[in-house]
């Protein structure tokens, strides 16, 4: 497969790059190659780039995979469905962040009360964090978020949820970006299958 890789040199992207080669796919720089001619674009870039670089990837016809958070996700949504092109966002490609989401997915249906507190690295643009904002929302939506960014910390995420006489905490760590990599190739098998229009989350991929 044709990959081109938005944000190539950043975090996530310079230890993605290395990965997909080692498992076969060509990768090429999406902004200085663009998309054309690629099979599917990735972006893992800033807030304010991501719809710029949808545009492109649409223009060319080529599927798009999102890992960056913190944009309109609605205007992508509408970009991709005019476009008649599939793109899949995903807030958080650990696997492990999957089953933390689904985890407190269950748990909010027992207990009546929940917060989350997420922390990530003081470079990390946006707060609350995408798979906080994804969780709260498969929790019903209405559950407290406490964002931290402090160096030293890559990714991670608690959830507390109490009752009378008892808590109940699901918390997963991301120690290196190289939990990102399993999700990426999960998403990139299943991407071009995906209908036109914005499908959000791993979850999705069944």
């Amino acid at each position: 497969m044709k990959i081109a890789l938005f944000g190539s040199g950043g975090k996530v992207g310079s230890v993605l790059l290395p990965a997909l080669e080692r498992v076969g796919h060509e990768v090429v720089d999406a902004r200085l190659e663009g998309p054309a001619g690629c099979d599917v674009v990735v972006d893992f870039t800033r807030p304010d780039a991501v719809l710029g670089n949808a545009e492109r990837a649409f223009a060319a016809g080529v599927p798009l995979i999102v890992g960056t958070s913190g944009f309109d996700v609605e205007q992508l949504d509408g970009l991709a469905v005019e476009a008649g092109v599939a793109c899949l966002f995903v807030p958080n490609f650990s696997l492990g962040a999957s089953l933390m989401m689904r985890f407190a997915e269950e748990a909010s249906r027992v207990f009546p009360r929940a917060e989350i507190v997420e922390l990530h690295a003081d470079t990390k643009l946006d707060a609350p964090s995408g798979t906080a904002k994804a969780t709260a929302e498969r929790m019903g939506g209405d559950v407290p978020i406490h964002s931290v960014r402090l160096p030293g910390l890559v990714a991670h995420q608690e959830v507390i949820l109490g009752a009378p006489g008892e808590t109940l905490t699901i918390r997963h760590d991301t120690t290196s970006r190289d939990a990102f990599v399993p999700g990426v190739l999960r998403a990139l098998a299943a991407v071009g299958s995906l209908p036109p229009g914005l499908t959000v989350g791993l979850e999705s991929l069944g």
